[in-house]
């Protein structure tokens, strides 16, 4: 014993004590874990509960009736079906490609009418579009009804933009609306200028200046805005896009903000944009999406197998990759001068010439080219712009090919046609400098020394560096955009949680 002190009974308290201590930490690592049980069990049921309810949450996507609209509308779908949604693509058309296509996780019901090409006139955009109309508000009541009997009523219409009366059927069927533009922004931009009578028609000054757009000259911008005799309804087509706008839930473009952030500033001032581009199949992007490798459409069959062998035994970056897509015409003597100015180019290339092109080809290009050439009726070409060999793309400047190219980090050579091309051709080679852009000569004409001296540009000369880094930039930004969390990838996210809460709360 010390000063009063038994050093055995001080021993049994401290022991006491610990135990104690011991005891309710053990208790409490217990009850911790039972919460984060219950956490876990309560999160579960949750997420069945949310993927449930948006498994339920039925979408229907009504695209215009070309490859150009449907692609990129189909490829939307895929996406909001990614994040658990069910999504039905309704298509008016007839087109074998259409109904042999696959479309993985998005349900496609095609639906022909007789009248919809019935009394087709030389005025064919305002009756087709007429006939598309009337087919549309006679049959699409009938198809929300089926689904509702199914027990997967629809909740929302996602049309094209060039549709606008689309807005009107979905309210009268009691459904949210949301449209999609296919175009650029800055296309659609001018449009709108157009609509709101800022921008006169038909343009007629050399150079045009546009808030939010880099100066512009008169064949900067779409052909419809300054040769209205040859595409009067093409513009009033174009420019009604806007006419009810303001109706719409949601406002969706196929672009990512970088590309072009100024001009989505712009116009976002009058409604809220959401870009979800770029809309091409995710093995090409991300690759979050389960087996979206293609658009699983198209007008024609291409020769996979002959196009990549021939690829594979090329070196890298050596091939110059032709073709103007589904739609361009070219007369034979601009034939003549694609084939003069590629053979004086002396590097491989492989050309596109659709089969009802073929007898415009210049006779004997092929014995004298056969060493360095491939043409094709068609090929794969987002795996043809993915390949390492090829090293620029000669193109029309269509969006759809001009979004591949960009997410490919592939520099084009700009030869537009018609209508958005000539736009988007501006910004391949002025805004984003991804490439460079073709002169034609007073006939309207690209010589085959014009195609020679910008194939050599792109592929061979300093130019090429700062061409390849900054195409190499965009490819990043692109992929970037509708990864996880990507500014893409928000707004489609956004826009599910919104559908997916709409209908929790009016179940």
């Amino acid at each position: 014993m010390i000063w009063g002190y038994n050093r055995k009974d001080f021993q049994t308290q401290i022991k006491g004590r610990l135990f104690i201590r011991i005891y309710i930490l053990l208790n409490i690592c217990a009850l911790i874990y039972i919460c984060a049980q219950e956490r876990e069990r309560i999160l579960k049921e949750l997420m069945g509960s949310e993927q449930r309810v948006a498994a339920e949450t039925h979408v229907l996507t009504l695209p215009l009736p070309f490859q150009g609209h449907i692609n990129p509308m189909l490829q939307f779908s895929k996406r909001l079906a990614s994040k658990g949604l069910k999504v039905t693509l309704l298509s008016f058309t007839d087109k074998e490609w259409t109904k042999a296509a696959e479309h993985g996780s998005v349900n496609v019901q095609i639906i022909f009418d007789d009248t919809l090409f019935a009394e087709i006139t030389d005025q064919e955009d305002t009756v087709y579009i007429n006939n598309l109309y009337a087919t549309v508000k006679r049959r699409l009541p009938e198809v929300v009804a089926k689904h509702g009997e199914s027990g997967y009523p629809i909740s929302c219409l996602v049309y094209d933009s060039l549709m606008p009366w689309a807005i009107d059927i979905a309210t009268e069927l009691g459904l949210l609306g949301a449209t999609l533009f296919t175009q650029s922004l800055a296309v659609s931009n001018l449009y709108y200028e157009v609509h709101q009578g800022k921008l006169k028609v038909p343009v007629e000054k050399t150079a045009v200046a546009v808030e939010g757009m880099p100066p512009l000259e008169i064949h900067d911008l779409p052909t419809f805005l300054f040769d209205l005799e040859n595409y009067p309804l093409s513009l009033k087509l174009s420019a009604s896009q806007f006419s009810n706008i303001g109706e719409a839930d949601w406002v969706f473009f196929n672009t990512f903000n970088s590309l072009e952030d100024e001009v989505l500033n712009l116009m976002a001032r009058q409604c809220a944009i959401k870009p979800v581009g770029p809309t091409i199949p995710s093995m090409y992007t991300d690759k979050r999406v389960k087996d979206d490798k293609d658009y699983g459409l198209s007008l024609f069959k291409p020769d996979v197998e002959s196009c990549m062998k021939w690829l594979d035994s090329r070196e890298p970056c050596s091939v110059v990759y032709v073709s103007f897509g589904s739609l361009s015409i070219l007369g034979e003597r601009q034939m003549e001068e694609i084939a003069c100015g590629l053979k004086m180019s002396c590097h491989y290339f492989l050309w596109v010439v659709r089969e009802t092109e073929k007898e415009k080809f210049p006779s004997r290009f092929l014995d004298e080219t056969s060493e360095k050439g491939l043409v094709v009726t068609w090929c794969p070409q987002l795996e043809v712009l993915a390949h390492k060999s090829v090293g620029c793309f000669m193109t029309h400047c269509g969006w759809n090919s001009t979004l591949e190219a960009l997410s490919m980090g592939v520099p084009m050579v700009a030869m537009p046609q018609w209508a958005d091309q000539t736009t988007n051709a501006k910004f391949v080679a002025d805004v984003w400098r991804v490439g460079v852009r073709v002169k034609v000569d007073e006939e309207g004409i690209v010589t085959g020394t014009e195609i020679e001296l910008r194939i050599r540009e792109v592929m061979e000369e300093e130019t090429a560096i700062e061409i390849r880094k900054n195409s190499e930039k965009w490819e990043k930004q692109a992929k970037e955009a509708v990864d996880e969390d990507g500014s893409s990838d928000k707004n489609i996210q956004e826009f599910v949680a919104k559908l997916i809460c709409n209908s929790t709360s009016s179940s």
